[in-house]
């Protein structure tokens, strides 16, 4: 009896699983055609119906990109550009898009931090690869050192050199996660946003940020965040003129 009910609870769970992909598969296919059909209105709404669903993929984000940007709303159309990337860092069509649609709106940037200019030829998932497999192999060569009856120094010199490997990639992830594009990333949505000294709309201004623009959210209070901006400032704006590129 208990191994009918599990087979029935998987098999309902896999009709479930289908059917849910083949609704998903069914609005995309739909938003596709009103973007075809120059409905971007229509667009917008099916692919943000896939966000709200949790059907995410960068082509979801790279089509709802482009269907914001149809309807003239840049500040929505670089963040899922954004989103795009953080999910295929390697897309070209969103890094062009993205980069054509910054230099319109003249969105500003944060400046990269160290390891963003000297450590990116590697991605933070390659980094954490490379961690796991210094660590194992570290793991193994202590343990090994450990019962040997000779510990060769060549052996000591590959435990130091992979703890070293270890370590460096642990501080790269940590780096990346904190930096301009990590996990407190922001980008603001709404047209000339000003950033305040306080959390008062009479409070004095810091910088006015374009639709679009680069920041990253240290705290909230209230319906005001305070935030990291370009030019190295800081400043209070509204909490809903910004969204987190990561969901």
């Amino acid at each position: 009896m208990r191994a009918r009910f599990f087979i029935l609870l998987f098999v309902a769970i896999f009709c479930l699983t289908s059917l849910a992909r083949g609704q998903a598969e069914a609005a995309f296919a739909k938003a596709n055609s009103d973007y075809a059909a120059k409905n971007y209105p229509a667009a917008v709404k099916g692919y943000e119906s896939l966000v709200k669903s949790g059907h995410w993929s960068a082509s979801v984000f790279y089509d709802l990109g482009n269907a914001y940007f149809r309807t003239d709303d840049t500040g929505r159309a670089i963040l899922n550009y954004e989103r795009a990337l953080a999910l295929q860092p390697a897309q070209p069509e969103a890094q062009a898009n993205l980069r054509l649609v910054r230099d319109q709106s003249r969105a500003l940037e944060l400046a990269p931090n160290w390891a963003e200019e000297h450590l990116a030829f590697l991605s933070t998932e390659q980094y954490a690869w490379l961690a796991a497999i210094a660590f194992w192999g570290a793991a193994f060569i202590l343990a090994a050192l450990l019962f040997a009856k000779r510990r060769a120094v060549v052996w000591i010199f590959c435990l130091v050199l992979l703890l070293a490997i270890g370590g460096g990639s642990v501080f790269a992830i940590s780096a990346f996660e904190n930096g301009s594009n990590g996990r407190d990333l922001a980008i603001v949505t709404q047209d000339k946003v000003q950033a305040r000294l306080a959390t008062a709309e009479n409070a004095g201004t810091v910088l006015v940020l374009p639709p679009g623009s680069e920041i990253k959210i240290l705290s909230t209070r209230g319906a005001w965040s305070y935030a990291a901006l370009p030019n190295d400032l800081r400043g209070w704006i509204p909490a809903d003129s910004a969204e987190l590129v990561r969901l």
